[in-house]
């Protein structure tokens, strides 16, 4: 069986798809993307990208000016079909939903051709991709699959989790070990093959797709709780009117900690996600993994409540003032520092609930976007805040915020920067 692939399709051009096309096309393999957002597709298309990612833009424009990477609406013929759509939520009780990722398995069935790898990388609860297994087979009775063939199957499926930190997605595509699971070894033989088209890393094979998709849960519900540590001796020190950072700043001193930094949430597709994949699955034996999720989520409300405390203390020392003569200042949105993602934001949640329930002005800035997201019609985008601004509230620190001065008023700070003038 050759080894090489002359071209392959990405399913879905967001934050992991896109540059992961790119870093294919950049290997001189033809790649044909597909999403179902026309916006997106055109912008690629134009040689440009949709989402702030370092470097990607330069990848992006060559691939596409050499004609190394098109980009559609409508899966094509491939040899290899690698799915990067979103796994969300179903309301509030966490359910996982998985019909983004049903979507573009049946999207893609009608194209399926004997000798085809098909590789989810989404990140999903255990048993995802068995079920995509199923949901191909159900659609193309013509084909055997590697559930019922095995090794003699006709197409190849296996579970590839994307394993990279948004801002260094370029860096980490290539550095970063990859975890395979294929439904059968060759299925696993074939997607290592696939990867080491620019894979500087190792291609670790597990045994079987549940174990890779237990695995990346496991890293990001891992990351989660260590969060969650630091989060809740954040809501501590602040009972006892301790300074956190000090405190940690301490703490690490020993040789074996490293307590992480605590902030206003957890957010992202991954961390603030994942974890609530295990738990799904295994409720009864989850009971840390439940914790820490509701550790992190619940900052949220315990910021907005010191901004509120933050308002009274203003108003109680500016007599005549009312709430509405109080301009509020929310520094970032995104859910990390230095991009644009906004999945799952904790800032952005926050910034919405003070939007909706503040009757002043409130400024957001936030460099890395270009036009506020919905919920927030009743606050403006800054560049800076302006002089009147009279409460800060840092909640995503920006390169921008930790090098720029201290500003004036009071001040609340869930990242550290202003407090000790953090400047790294």
């Amino acid at each position: 069986m050759k080894t090489q692939f002359e071209k392959i399709s990405v399913i879905g051009l967001g934050y992991i798809g896109l540059p992961t096309a790119a870093m294919f096309a950049s290997r001189k393999v033809k790649v044909i993307g597909v999403d179902v957002n026309q916006s997106a597709v055109d912008t690629i298309n134009r040689g440009e990208i949709h989402i702030v990612e370092p470097d990607l833009d330069m990848v992006v424009h060559a691939a596409v000016r050499e004609g190394y990477l098109r980009a559609t609406t409508i899966p094509e013929s491939a040899e290899a079909f690698l799915i990067a759509v979103p796994t969300p939520f179903k309301g509030d009780d966490h359910e996982p939903d998985l019909s983004y990722i049903e979507a573009a398995a049946k999207s893609i069935a009608p194209v399926l051709a004997k000798g085809n790898l098909v590789i989810l990388e989404s990140t999903s609860p255990v048993g995802t991709t068995e079920a995509m297994a199923d949901w191909l087979a159900e659609a193309r009775p013509d084909l055997t699959f590697p559930q019922t063939a095995g090794e003699a199957s006709d197409i190849r499926i296996a579970h590839c989790p994307e394993r990279v930190l948004p801002g260094k997605v370029m860096h980490e595509l290539i550095t970063n070990d990859r975890v395979i699971g294929g439904i059968t070894p060759s299925c696993s033989e074939r997607a290592a093959a696939l990867y080491n088209t620019f894979l500087a890393a190792e291609c670790v094979i597990a045994k079987g797709p549940r174990i890779a998709e237990m695995a990346k849960l496991a890293e990001n519900s891992f990351r989660d709780v260590n969060i969650a540590f630091a989060n809740e001796m954040s809501l501590i020190c602040d009972k006892l009117d301790i300074d956190v950072w000090q405190v940690i700043l301490l703490a690490n001193r020993h040789p074996r900690v490293n307590i992480l930094q605590p902030g206003p949430g957890v957010g992202g597709h991954c961390i603030a996600v994942d974890p609530w994949f295990i738990v799904s699955s295994a409720p009864e034996q989850a009971p840390l993994t439940r914790t820490a999720r509701e550790v992190n989520d619940s900052k949220p409300a315990w910021v907005i409540e010191k901004v509120h405390a933050a308002i009274d203390a203003h108003l109680m020392g500016h007599p005549g003032k009312t709430v509405a003569d109080v301009t509020l200042a929310l520094y970032g949105l995104a859910f990390k520092p230095d991009i644009d993602d906004l999945r799952e934001s904790p800032a952005l949640a926050i910034a919405r609930k003070l939007a909706a329930a503040h009757h002043g002005p409130v400024e957001i800035v936030e460099p890395n976007i270009e036009a506020l997201p919905s919920g927030l019609e009743n606050a403006s985008l800054v560049s800076s805040a302006t002089d009147s601004a009279d409460i800060h509230v840092m909640l995503v620190d920006h390169a921008e915020f930790r090098s720029s001065a201290i500003p004036d008023g009071i001040l609340v700070d869930t990242r550290g920067v202003w407090r000790h003038g953090r400047s790294t």
